[in-house]
C-alpha cells in the first residue's frame, strides 16, 4: 500500500512538473530605461509596471530622505535581492524564487519632479507569476514605509 501511495505521489509530481514546464516559456526583458522611461510590461500575468496604465499598473513608490534609492537597495538586500546596477536615478534588482529559482527582474527609476520612485517587477520566464512579482512590490513598499498612492 505505501509502494502505491508512493508512487501515486511520485505520477502526480511528475505530472504537475509537466504541465508546469508546458506553460513555461522565455519572456526576452527590456531593461533599463526606454526615453526615460521604465518598459512597458508584455503581460499582466507576469509582470507589474508604476510608468504604464491597464492591467499592469501598481502604484509608484513614495520618495523619502536625501538619498532615495540607498533606501531601496537596503529594502532589496532585506528581501533577499541582489543590486545588478545601480547610477544616480536608476537600479536593477533580481530576485530568485527559493525552490526552482526562477529569475525576476525589479527596476527602479528615481522621478523627483513627481516626488516618487516608479518600478517594475517582471519575470524572466513563464507565464504567470501567480501575484509574486505584485507582492514583492508591495513588499518593498512596506519596507520603505510607504503606503500606495496614485499619481
Amino acid at each position: 500500500m505505501k509502494i502505491f501511495l508512493f508512487s501515486l505521489l511520485a505520477v502526480g509530481l511528475l505530472v504537475l512538473l509537466g504541465l508546469a514546464f508546458l506553460s513555461w516559456r522565455s519572456v526576452p526583458q527590456k531593461l533599463g530605461l526606454d526615453g526615460g522611461r521604465l518598459a512597458a510590461c508584455a503581460s499582466a500575468e507576469n509582470c507589474v509596471c508604476s510608468e504604464h496604465e491597464g492591467e499592469a499598473w501598481v502604484a509608484p513608490l513614495d520618495v523619502a530622505g536625501d538619498d532615495p534609492l540607498a533606501a531601496v537597495r537596503q529594502a532589496v538586500a532585506v528581501l533577499g535581492g541582489a543590486v545588478e546596477s545601480a547610477d544616480s536615478n536608476y537600479l536593477h534588482a533580481t530576485f530568485r524564487s527559493r525552490l526552482f529559482r526562477f529569475v525576476d527582474d525589479v527596476e527602479f527609476r528615481l522621478d523627483p519632479g513627481a516626488n516618487v520612485i516608479h518600478v517594475r517587477s517582471a519575470s524572466q520566464a513563464g507565464r504567470s507569476d501567480l501575484g509574486v512579482n505584485r507582492r514583492r512590490v508591495e513588499r518593498i513598499r512596506e519596507q520603505l514605509g510607504a503606503s500606495p498612492r496614485r499619481p
